[in-house]
């Protein structure tokens, strides 16, 4: 099993780096993951093992995620049946050999709002809260050197081992971990992003020290979140639940954003994008059955969720570490 989280090749991408120390200590911590496990992971990993042996003749990651080549119907179903074995699938889409996976989120959609705001030609990215790498794949299409993932979800680390299983050179990782599990002090990669997260955190300022303890010196952290108008002052703090959603802490206004990077020691702080989702870039499809955005917004006014709060609002702002 240690095997599939490819660490020989991550401790050579990080070799000469703050972070090689971290590549070198991550066997012992992921051979312990791998023991608590979860209960449907073998069942996952074999969806994974079930999936046929195709070679892409034309890969395409910088305008969207296609694997193109040589695949007869029969093949191309039973790619189908191992792909469906890992549902649900919510961050995407992905284009595999004819098989489309429409996933629950138009994840191309926020990627095209939030890439031409960045530049990671040849960078080193962590991605915190990665799913299952949908933008880490994007992000080597942008030209990044490499991207390391970090989410505890095993479902999602297969999902990204399905198209690790095609993609297997290139440079990109999934730990299955959480932020806080990072040791303290790397300050090894050139960006980060925090895409989704930040109103999962009970403690977002701490979320935004940790996310800085990881940049280098001059590099940028990219952070996407929910958000509500207002100004400075402004901070939503759900009694209970937010789009059905139990584990949502806090909506800030962008100014009170923008007021939280500043205090944790971000400087150059800018708003690049603020959109409200709508029920197209997220729903559910074929590829992911259970209620989605039109179940958790009102069904008399999509202004406001279910709970009477605002609807989703979602903000990118970049930053970066003096």
């Amino acid at each position: 099993m240690i095997d599939r989280f490819d660490l020989d090749r991550l401790s050579q991408e990080l070799a000469g780096t703050s972070l090689h120390a971290w590549a070198q200590s991550l066997s012992a911590q992921l051979t312990a993951k791998v023991e608590d496990g979860h209960g449907d992971l073998e069942r996952w990993l074999a969806a994974v093992d079930r999936l046929p042996a195709l070679a892409p003749a034309v890969t395409e990651l910088r305008e969207r995620f296609s694997l193109e080549g040589t695949c007869d119907e029969a093949t191309r179903d039973r790619l189908k049946q191992a792909l469906q074995g890992l549902i649900p699938w919510r961050k995407g889409p992905f284009n595999l050999f004819g098989v489309h996976i429409d996933t629950e989120w138009r994840s191309d959609w926020k990627w095209e709002r939030v890439s031409p705001h960045i530049d990671l030609m040849g960078k080193r990215i962590l991605d915190v809260g990665c799913g299952n790498g949908y933008y880490q794949w994007r992000m080597l299409g942008a030209g990044a050197r490499s991207v390391v993932g970090v989410d505890p979800n095993w479902l999602f680390f297969c999902q990204f081992l399905a198209m690790k299983r095609y993609l297997p050179t290139l440079p990109a990782w999934h730990l299955p971990l959480t932020l806080e599990e990072l040791p303290p002090g790397l300050e090894g990669f050139d960006t980060v992003f925090s895409m989704g997260v930040l109103y999962h955190r009970r403690s977002p300022i701490d979320h935004l020290l940790a996310l800085k303890d990881c940049l280098r010196r001059g590099g940028d952290v990219v952070l996407e979140t929910l958000v509500v108008e207002g100004n400075v002052n402004t901070v939503l703090v759900p009694e209970d639940r937010y789009a059905q959603m139990r584990n949502v802490w806090f909506l800030p206004s962008v100014p009170a954003l923008e007021l939280w990077l500043r205090r944790s020691g971000f400087s150059e702080v800018r708003c690049v994008d603020v959109s409200r989702t709508s029920i197209e870039e997220q729903r559910a499809t074929d590829w992911m059955r259970y209620q989605s955005l039109p179940d958790f917004l009102d069904p008399r006014d999509h202004s406001r969720t279910i709970e009477g709060l605002p609807a989703p609002l979602r903000a990118t702002l970049v930053a970066r570490k003096p």
